[in-house]
């Protein structure tokens, strides 16, 4: 990150202690800001990787017509409406046609996503079209369950709600046998 955006991201963060009514010179916020913009590098590197090239390596010996599920991949990603974290698990599978791809791979496209500001829905239909225009699998399902903060500490403050979404493409959702399959595979 440049000096100059740096310094200005900075400053943000003091303005936002004057917005609460914080002093911005007391002694264990004077370095705060430049933890959060550190912080911020991380939570957001997404932004700086292409997920396309994560899923570069791929593998046709090996490729199976049988589905490849990784699931309870844990992520964390800041909701983009009021930028409070949301976290959980997300669950792949796919049927390879004839390329199959390292399962961290499958990892790494979750975090490339998840290291954005997002929604849940959006993150899950992501991963799936990735999966799909890079594998061409025969389909792929996706099925993300989060706790989002924006629920649990302010708006309804529903301490034990939890999201789920999924994102269904090719055989998965022509054929319900193998979505059942895939959803009972993922529950145990």
């Amino acid at each position: 990150m440049k000096k100059e955006t740096k310094d200005s991201a900075e400053e943000l963060i003091r303005s936002i202690f004057d917005h609460i009514g914080e002093d911005r010179n007391r002694e264990g916020l004077l370095d705060t800001p430049k933890r959060v913009v550190k912080s911020w590098e991380h939570l957001y590197s997404g932004y700086k990787s292409n997920p396309k090239e994560i899923l570069g390596t791929v593998f046709t010996e090996g490729a199976c017509d049988e589905m490849v599920v990784l699931r309870d991949i844990e992520f964390y990603s800041v909701c983009e409406h009021h930028m409070l974290p949301f976290f959980g698990r997300i669950s792949i599978g796919y049927i390879p046609d004839s390329k199959v791809v390292g399962i961290s791979k499958l990892a790494r496209l979750v975090e490339v996503y998840s290291r954005r500001l997002q929604i849940q829905e959006k993150m899950t239909a992501q991963i799936a079209d990735t999966l799909m225009e890079v594998l061409q699998p025969k389909g792929v399902m996706v099925v993300a369950e989060a706790k989002h903060m924006c629920m649990v500490m302010r708006g309804v403050e529903k301490q034990n709600s939890q999201m789920l979404t999924s994102a269904i493409r090719g055989l998965f959702k022509s054929d319900h046998r193998t979505r059942e399959e895939f959803m009972g595979l993922i529950r145990n």
